[in-house]
């Protein structure tokens, strides 16, 4: 019987939860603890002022720009200032990966994959991305990501969790998948004072990740 193909793109959090049985819950344990790992971040002075300075672009032109704008002007920025370049795990774009589950073959080539390896992610167990414009945002990016954190369990065969983000113009969404059940975080908001969240967020999984690779 010929393996059923289907694109990350093309997947909701629906279908997922009835083809492959999985369990929405408010929140996870690894979920509540990555979130509450913020407080415990410090930022500096110069810091927080690219925060702000990130902040007042999202404020200015959030409503104006594209997917590929959304990324280079934003997104990418503060990724790049979390900076999760390291010796042992790196930040990829657009990178193909797949896994067959039950008989259905899920691929596709995240926006952004936190994994270990030099030149091409070799264990992609960390932090999948979708980025949607606010506006016209086509498909269900929960879905699309959550996908991708699917496959990528299914590559890993362990019992880590997988971390996920989606975004949706200035929406950050933070993800946990473990096992069959998945939880979802409120939403943050890009253009107000939970930028500085997100950004300590993002540091929080930097170091759950340097953890787990240590």
């Amino acid at each position: 019987m010929e393996t059923k193909k289907i694109k990350f793109s093309d997947c909701s959090r629906e279908y997922l939860e009835n083809r492959f049985k999985l369990e929405p819950i408010r929140t996870i344990t690894y979920l509540s603890e990555w979130i509450d790992k913020k407080s415990n971040i410090k930022y500096d002075d110069y810091e927080k002022k690219y925060l702000t300075n990130l902040k007042n672009s999202v404020i200015d032109y959030v409503d104006t720009w594209n997917e590929q704008e959304i990324l280079e002007y934003f997104i990418g920025p503060l990724l790049s200032f979390v900076n999760f370049n390291t010796s042992k795990f790196k930040i990829f774009a657009n990178r193909k990966i797949s896994a067959t589950i039950d008989g259905i073959e899920l691929y596709g080539a995240p926006d952004t994959l936190i994994a270990t390896g030099r030149y091409s992610p070799k264990l992609p167990f960390f932090c999948l991305n979708e980025y949607k414009r606010q506006e016209e945002s086509k498909g269900d990016a929960a879905g699309q990501a959550l996908a991708a954190m699917l496959a990528t369990q299914e590559q890993n065969k362990n019992d880590k969790p997988v971390y996920g983000i989606y975004v949706v113009g200035k929406y950050w969404h933070f993800m946990i998948l473990k096992d069959k059940q998945y939880a979802i975080s409120k939403a943050y908001v890009a253009d107000d004072k939970e930028i500085f969240d997100i950004y300590k967020i993002l540091k929080a999984l930097k170091n759950i990740i340097m953890e787990m690779t240590n």
